[in-house]
This record gives C-alpha cells, sequence and structure tokens, in this order.
C-alpha cells in the first residue's frame, strides 16, 4: 500500500475532541452490587464469575475496570482448573480443604487460608470435602491493554488462617481504646517493598470490625470488592459519595454483612463499617490498590477526625 494510501486510511479513524468539554468524559457508572452466597452454595463443580461486564460496557468479562472477582464451587472429591491471562491472582477459600497443584509443587489448604500467584499459570484445585475459593484476579487490565502476562512480576505468597489469625489478634491488642478508621493487616509480599501490597497489582486487608463498634468513612480511587468472611447480625457498611460536617455519610446505601458474599464499593464513595451485633466480624476487601499506589493515585482520605 502506498504512503498516500495508508495515510488516508489511518486519517479515517481520527476525531477531535474540544477540551474542556471533553477532559473529564462520562464513563459507566459504577455502583454498589452485591454477589450473595448462594452464588456458590450450589451441587456443581464450577466458576462462578461476578461479571457487571453490562454495566461497565466492557467486552470481557470484569466486576471492576481492572479486576474479575468469582466464586469457585468444588465438589467434595472433584477438581477444577482454572486457567486466566493475568498477572496476579488470590484465593480465599471460603469452606473446605484440598490441594492446589501449580508447576512449583502442590499447596495444601483449608478454610479461611489465603494464597495468591503472580503469572498466568494453569492451576488445578482438587477437594477433599465440598470446597468454595473466592478467586480475584487481574485479567481484565490485561484484556484492556492488549498484553499478555510472560513473567513473575513477584512471588506467590500463602497466608494460614491460624496465622492471619495470630496477626489480627495482635492488631486489635495493639489498638485496643483507639478510635481507628480501620482496625486490620495488609497482606504483603517480599518483592513489594514501595507498596506493601499482596501483589505487585492486587492489595488485600484482612480487617476486623469488633462487636458493637464503628470503623468511621474513609475513601480512595481504587474499586473495593469486599468478601464477608464472617458477620452476626447488625453488620453493615454505608457507603455514599458525600459527608456531612461531623463525617457522616450523607443519604448512603446500605451493604448488609453476610457470612460468604461480596459487594462492590465504588471507587471515591464513602465507606464506614458497622457492628451493631455482639459478634466480632471480618471483612476481606481485594483492590487494585497496588498499581493505584505504585501510580501514586489511590489517594485515600479519611473523614473529620483523623
Amino acid at each position: 500500500m502506498s504512503n498516500q494510501l495508508l495515510n488516508e486510511l489511518w486519517a479515517k479513524n481520527t476525531k477531535y475532541f474540544e477540551y474542556t468539554s471533553s477532559a473529564n468524559p462520562k464513563m459507566p457508572d459504577i455502583n454498589v452490587d452485591v454477589f450473595p452466597s448462594s452464588l456458590h452454595e450450589i451441587n456443581e463443580t464450577k466458576i462462578i464469575p461476578l461479571d457487571l461486564s453490562d454495566k461497565l460496557q466492557t467486552k470481557y468479562m470484569a466486576t471492576s475496570p481492572t479486576l474479575l472477582a468469582n466464586y469457585v464451587h468444588i465438589n467434595a472429591n472433584d477438581e477444577i482448573k482454572t486457567s486466566i491471562n493475568a498477572s496476579s491472582q488470590s484465593f480465599f477459600v471460603i469452606r473446605g480443604s484440598g490441594k492446589t497443584i501449580t508447576k512449583d509443587g502442590v499447596l495444601s489448604w483449608k478454610k479461611g487460608d489465603y494464597f495468591a500467584l503472580p503469572y498466568s499459570e494453569d492451576l488445578i484445585h482438587q477437594s477433599d470435602e465440598d470446597t468454595a475459593f473466592y478467586w480475584v484476579h487481574d485479567a481484565p487490565l490485561l484484556r484492556y491493554m492488549g498484553a499478555k502476562a510472560k513473567s513473575e512480576q513477584c512471588k506467590a505468597v500463602y497466608f494460614s488462617y491460624e496465622e492471619l489469625s495470630k496477626e489480627l489478634a495482635l492488631v486489635n491488642r495493639q489498638n485496643e481504646g483507639k478510635d481507628l478508621n480501620r482496625n486490620g493487616i495488609l497482606l504483603g509480599n517480599i518483592d513489594t517493598p514501595l507498596t506493601k501490597t499482596v501483589t505487585h497489582s492486587m492489595w488485600s486487608l484482612y480487617n476486623l470490625l469488633p462487636a458493637n463498634t464503628k470503623q468511621k468513612a474513609h475513601r480512595h480511587n481504587s474499586i473495593a470488592l469486599d468478601y464477608c468472611v464472617f458477620a452476626g447480625k447488625d453488620t453493615y457498611t454505608l457507603i455514599g459519595e458525600k459527608v456531612d460536617s461531623d463525617g457522616n455519610i450523607i443519604n448512603p446505601t446500605k451493604a448488609i454483612w453476610k457470612s460468604g458474599s461480596a459487594f462492590v464499593t465504588p471507587p471515591n464513595w464513602w465507606h464506614s463499617h458497622h457492628n451493631d451485633g455482639d459478634e466480632n466480624a471480618i471483612v476481606l476487601p481485594v483492590q487494585d490498590a497496588g498499581l493505584q499506589t505504585y501510580l501514586q493515585t489511590l489517594n485515600i482520605q479519611f473523614s473529620k477526625g483523623y
């Protein structure tokens, strides 16, 4: 093709936008969405994507623009393969026990364990009993970039339920009597000393909400894909776009915490956690905050008093 014909062909693809009216384009709304535990309380071995692609207007499955959350259910004494083009993926064991076969060997796991891996290797998960995972990965980010994960950007990590519980209890004792915004532990990786995140792109917080307490509002530019590890009665998150002069959320949406369920907290929306019941609760948000922290765009802000 001649240079002139190519110039004409490429010129047909161009558009012009006036700056002041187009510099902040209207993007698809990201709202509070809830994914009940009934989605993984089934009798079939399968992956259940928590897909919001219709709302996000993506051509591929996504729960946020950069992440896809899934429930994975495995019948007792069965197996399933997970295979995805992702640079990060994490698994929280909702229930059950078994093992995962990786290129590096076999990882054993049980209820309450958490593990994360880089790269997009095929994994075979084998169950000893009825099992469910909360699986989150950054495949939507790679789909948007048209990229292929070809190298490991950080090490794989494994957090046992016992170690998570011990570290959370230690932090809770240190924070006792303090009116803190959150009361938890960020899960880290020896390869992410700057971002202090579980992988180079993803962030996870194991957050305790003690009985009869509240955690005041904060907000950040990353979308939180919140999984409720455990909650009793009257535990919830209030979510809204604005706060009043006292730091209380104006006209909030109420996301009820139910054990085994997940919900979406939109970017830059204020959210406060409330436990009006008599049992401690734990929530595990997963975000693309590793990427956001690296870009210095996370911008966590705390409401009045912080």
